[in-house]
């Protein structure tokens, strides 16, 4: 019997490749800074979204997770 080990390097490449998952949770409702409430991007990050590279993606997901902070949804 033969088992194949998987690279750790092609692991990585593969994990890579995938798409970041929008973090959109249904709740789409701008609020008057321009901020989803549902999922705390701004209406530019919303609308680019689907033209942003892995990287872009986890960045604005940073600064989602910031925004919740700073308007107390998240501790």
């Amino acid at each position: 019997m033969t088992v194949k080990v998987q690279n750790p390097v092609d692991a990585a490449t593969t994990a890579a490749a995938k798409p970041v998952r929008s973090p959109c949770i249904s709740v789409c409702a701008l609020n008057a800074e321009d901020i989803c409430e549902g999922c705390f991007r701004t209406g530019m990050e919303i609308s680019r979204w689907g033209n942003m590279n892995n990287d872009e993606r986890r960045s604005v997901l940073q600064r989602c997770t910031e925004r919740a902070r700073q308007m107390g949804r998240l501790w």
